[in-house]
């Protein structure tokens, strides 16, 4: 592409450098830093068109380490062409920067070129590393893991008899978890001089600037104070990058840290860390470019690649195109991350003593609003689950009420048994799980929380629930901090849904109670969230035409029922289907298909489940939600087969 042509790229074109041109770079006979550096342009332009592609991906961070991740795979990895299995291993524990990672590998030939077009797509590239994609060696879920996956790998390859390297890129963020420095001695003492780790310190941690949060001070000293080697380069210059390396070369008896300096979004001037102004959250960490951003942005990477491969003496970059998928969104959808955010302030108004913790996601939570609002019971806790939940129990042993947020998949696990502390001294905490259940599909299974409910459903004292309306999660708050005397979990579904009922006026909170969506008197479906009552209520509009009518029951508390109204619930149907967002096992189902069998119905009740039943899959919402048997097609058919156990030999009638 020249630069004519370069200068009409336009907002709805995407371009990426095909992996011939890479081959070509590869190929030159040109010194290693020059197609290091033109290899990591190329790059970042392909992670911009994964990342546009999918409407969804981590930018920033995937910009700010693949000038480190071009010279690792380029001059440091031995034996790539062996296979994964024979190879030095490289993994993220940060596992945001995955595109950046996929667009190293394409490049290389190391994963099929037409993967670029398949970012969070199903049985594409995940949103988040996975082991089932070729040369990822380690899956990403809370962070910290990284350095203890390494020590595992590197004493088993010693058992084995198998000199590898490992490198394990880490981010600054990622550097207030407990288990990473929990790691750091042992390694030391073990003399395992073959594990390299690299910080990529870009200084910003998902949106807001790490010294902000919590300061890490003297790094350097802190890390060799473990035992490790410690180094610190530009990790956005080639040849620092070489020379560091090279400095760690002779270094056999320890572990090896570079603390990398770095910008996050580098490449792009208008997403870079540095070009925020002071006192904004950071705009680029997740999410996609807007058209006009993607145009602007892959005009200056362009640029680059263009005056670096003429530099090298190859001329013109070579370009495809690819095009971008409509996105078009219902206009009229239930927001629950917004009513959140609105029923949030209101119950601040009221309780002065209600402070807000969060797990450095304070966007995605919806705790902006609050936080400009009440600043001073605001506390940014960072990527520190555990210790955020026990800062959380020591206010509310001491009157405060405390208000915690995470997303679900890390809130239920990484602080378990931190809550159950908590609960277990019989004070007071509401904890706020967003992003719960299935979707959205694209970030992976390391983000997909179908397992909260199992996880905190056995704790004594803590009463969960899930809204599907957004008059619903004001409701259910407003019950949670003003009525109930326990310890508490709000279950919030993220993803924006059109919903086709309303929150009944007039409706009581009361814990193992629900309502009744639509009635019928037929079968049974008892469900919660948006998106799983809707899709249940659109797969019964369906099937009214065959004459069977379905009642949908809405039971948003997840972890409590009553018996006695759930047999009037029930009333005369002798057909109930039970509806997870969650794993079918230690679901909602499964407590209320116990209580069922308590209730010793006479006829018995024929009592159906559905959920998820295996690891979640990536990919968008209508492709995971029809992977996993939850969507409307899916959900009628399961319904007309519950139907047709009602009515013996009406199959037809059903069909």
């Amino acid at each position: 592409m020249g630069e004519q042509q370069l200068d009409q790229v336009t907002s709805d074109e995407l371009v990426y450098v095909p992996a011939s041109e890479c081959r070509r770079l590869l190929g030159a006979s040109l010194p290693p830093h020059d197609v290091a550096a033109a290899f990591a342009a190329v790059a970042r332009i392909n992670t911009l068109y994964m990342i546009a592609r999918a409407w969804s991906g981590h930018l920033g961070t995937s910009f700010s380490s693949l000038d480190i991740m071009s010279w690792l795979f380029l001059n440091e990895m031995r034996d790539l062409d062996k296979g994964p299995g024979a190879c030095d291993i490289f993994f993220s524990s940060k596992g945001h920067d995955a595109p950046a990672l996929y667009a190293v590998l394409i490049g290389l030939g190391l994963l099929p070129e037409e993967k670029i077009d398949h970012l969070r797509r199903l049985h594409g590239l995940p949103g988040h590393p996975h082991v089932e994609t070729p040369y990822i060696q380690a899956n990403t879920g809370s962070l910290g893991m990284g350095i203890s996956k390494a020590k595992g790998m590197a004493i088993a390859n010693r058992l084995a008899g198998r000199s590898r390297r490992i490198f394990v890129l880490t981010g600054d963020g990622e550097l207030q978890e407990g288990q990473f420095w929990e790691s750091l001695a042992s390694a030391a003492t073990r003399g395992l001089g073959e594990i390299v780790v690299i910080v990529d310190h870009n200084k910003i941690q998902s949106d807001t600037w790490v010294e902000q949060v919590g300061d890490l001070g003297d790094l350097t000293a802190k890390l060799s104070a473990f035992g490790w080697h410690v180094s610190r380069c530009d990790g956005h210059d080639i040849d620092a990058i070489d020379r560091t390396f090279r400095s760690l070369d002779g270094i056999t008896d320890q572990p090896k840290v570079v603390v990398a300096d770095t910008v996050k979004g580098k490449g792009v001037s208008f997403m870079e860390g540095p070009a925020m102004k002071a006192g904004e959250l950071y705009a680029y960490h997740s999410g996609a470019p807007t058209e006009e951003e993607y145009a602007n942005g892959s005009r200056e990477l362009l640029e680059r690649a263009r005056r670096l491969f003429q530099a090298a003496g190859l001329g013109e970059p070579g370009l495809a195109h690819g095009w971008r998928p409509a996105r078009r969104e219902p206009r009229d959808t239930q927001n629950l991350i917004s009513a959140y955010k609105d029923a949030l302030v209101n119950q601040a108004d009221r309780h002065p003593g209600l402070v807000v913790l969060d797990a450095d996601l304070v966007k995605d939570c919806g705790l902006v609003p609050f936080a400009a609002k009440y600043p001073d019971r605001f506390i940014e806790c960072g990527i520190a689950e555990q210790d955020m939940v026990s800062t959380a129990c020591g206010l509310a042993k001491r009157g405060a009420l405390p208000v915690v947020h995470s997303f679900a998949c890390f809130l239920a696990a990484r602080p378990n048994e931190q809550i159950y502390n908590q609960c277990s001294e019989g004070s007071k905490v509401v904890y706020v799980g967003s992003l719960a259940g299935l979707l959205p599909g694209g970030p992976g299974h390391s983000h997909q929380s179908v397992r909260d409910i199992a996880a905190l459903g056995s704790i004594p004292g803590l009463l969960l629930a899930e809204p599907a309306l957004e008059a619903e999660v004001h409701a259910l708050f407003e019950h949670l901090i003003n009525a109930a005397s326990e310890s508490s979990y709000l279950r919030l579904v993220s993803v924006k849904w059109p919903v086709p009922f309303s929150y009944p006026a007039g409706q009581r909170v009361e814990p193992g109670h629900g309502w009744i969506v639509r009635d019928g008197r037929d079968v049974v479906v008892i469900g919660y969230g948006p998106w799983l009552l809707s899709n249940a209520w659109h797969a019964i509009e369906g099937l009214a035409s065959s004459g069977v009518t379905i009642r949908l029951v809405n039971l948003p508390w997840l972890n409590r029922v009553d018996p006695a109204w759930l047999k009037e619930a029930i009333g005369d149907c002798r057909s109930v289907v039970l509806l997870d967002n969650h794993y079918a096992h230690g679901g909602q189902a499964e407590m209320l298909a116990a209580t069922i069998a308590g209730l010793a119905l006479d006829p018995v009740v024929q009592v159906s489940r559905l959920g998820v039943t295996e690891l979640p899959e990536c990919g968008t919402n209508d492709e995971v939600l029809e992977y996993h048997g939850l969507d409307i097609a899916s959900l009628t058919e399961a319904l007309r087969a519950a139907a047709a156990s009602r009515f013996p030999g009406r199959e037809a009638s059903l069909a």
